[in-house]
């Protein structure tokens, strides 16, 4: 076994599409193998990425993750999309203030929880009020693959898909103040919360707007169009040049994306066959994400004492706040049992918003700048955000699949 194994790396390992393959037919094994003792195909292609890559056997190199991180950033395009798609006037209509008021309600109490937690573990200040604005992200891919899978339709899903799209864009304005806050007590220059809201409120406003072209630009470009192949290949196109503009204007290609579904199910729904045209591409991109993500994953967290009390604390007051700001608030809405009882379950999983928001912190110029001290207190933060981000990955999918299936409506 040792013997293939070397056979492999020194021979195999270097080439992009042999680390492709392989992250897809280990996925698809280890996810058979969950999907038999009843958990979801997710957590095997996560299990699948921990064991061949950097924290296991290594036989996806970096510079190759790297590169596949590119069909990573495309299965996000295609998320937002189905969650945007689920967004019809009709639905906002009917539960549009509930889900903003759960949206509102679980994420400052997340933030809340959080900070006190870290601050009576005596963290900075400013780490404690980072973590507790990071720990409100909420990662939307778990759930749309538990969804798809299950074929779930219903009260419930309408609400956890609003809560996931909107706690994107508040996530993006409580970070900003709680960066912003953080960054005048580190530097010790006062920062104008004033000038943190405006450039959050533009980053969401131009996310928008650059989703409200691209659903234009592809609703009248298919609307006349009865070939799904024709459909898929402009669809798809629009949808890469919508994430990459997003991408590179450092703007959410999720907020973008989002707004690209609205915007179809809305002006039309006969477009439901532009999402529908996604589908046959899904399952592959999304064996291969999570495999990614599990590749990714780096054990060597686990071996310093202090990150597991404090990622111990986050992980746990993390989805106090997600759970009771759900259920408290759907108790006072009078929200049917089963709803105000499982919907904070499936808001537990936490993945690329997290990561993105801790490594904007440590490529900041206020914290690049600082004394050694900070640099490893943000050090100590990263941590326990990949400690939360392992621990979400594997606990929050099957978390989510128990709260789905006991609101289980199926489509036809």
């Amino acid at each position: 076994m040792l013997r293939i194994l070397e056979i492999i790396e020194y021979y195999f390992a270097h080439h992009l599409i042999f680390s492709a393959g392989l992250l897809l037919i280990s996925g698809y094994i280890f996810g058979q193998l969950c999907e038999k003792i009843k958990l979801p195909a997710i957590t095997g292609y996560i299990l699948a990425g921990i064991i061949i890559g950097r924290s296991g056997l290594r036989l996806i190199r970096a510079e190759n993750l790297e590169i596949l991180n590119v069909l990573s950033e495309i299965t996000l395009s295609f998320i937002a999309v189905i969650i945007g798609g689920e967004f019809s006037f009709f639905k906002l209509k009917l539960y549009g203030k509930k889900i903003i008021v759960l949206t509102l309600v679980q994420m400052f109490l997340t933030f809340g929880l959080v900070s006190a937690g870290l601050l009576l573990l005596r963290l900075p200040v400013y780490v404690s009020f980072l973590l507790g604005a990071i720990a409100a992200a909420t990662a939307p891919a778990a759930t749309v693959v538990i969804v798809e899978k299950l074929k779930a339709k219903g009260e419930f899903v309408d609400y956890l898909y609003g809560i996931v799209a909107l706690d994107d864009a508040g996530t993006v304005i409580l970070f900003s103040l709680a960066f912003a806050l953080s960054a005048s007590m580190i530097s010790g220059v006062e920062t104008a919360f004033s000038h943190s809201i405006i450039h959050a409120f533009l980053e969401i406003f131009y996310s928008l707007l650059i989703g409200l072209i691209g659903g234009f630009i592809i609703h009248y470009s298919v609307a006349k169009k009865r070939n799904l192949n024709e459909i898929k290949i402009i669809t798809l196109g629009i949808l890469f040049m919508t994430t990459s503009i997003a991408i590179s204007l450092k703007l959410s290609p999720l907020i973008a994306n989002m707004t690209v579904g609205m915007i179809l199910i809305n002006l039309s729904k006969k477009n439901i066959k532009i999402l529908r045209s996604l589908e046959p591409l899904t399952s592959p991109l999304y064996a291969i994400f999570f495999a990614i993500a599990g590749a990714e994953l780096s054990l060597e967290v686990f071996k310093d004492t202090s990150v597991i009390v404090a990622g111990g604390i986050f992980i746990f007051l993390r989805a106090l706040g997600k759970y009771f700001g759900v259920f408290l608030t759907g108790t006072a809405y009078k929200l049917p049992n089963k709803i105000r009882k499982y919907l904070g379950l499936s808001l537990l999983p936490q993945a690329g918003v997290a990561i993105g928001l801790v490594l904007f912190v440590q490529g900041s110029p206020a914290i690049i700048n600082s004394s050694e001290t900070v640099q490893l207190e943000i050090s100590k933060m990263i941590n326990i955000v990949l400690m939360s981000v392992f621990f979400n990955e594997l606990v929050g999918p099957p978390l989510s699949k128990l709260a789905i299936m006991k609101n289980l409506q199926r489509r036809n």
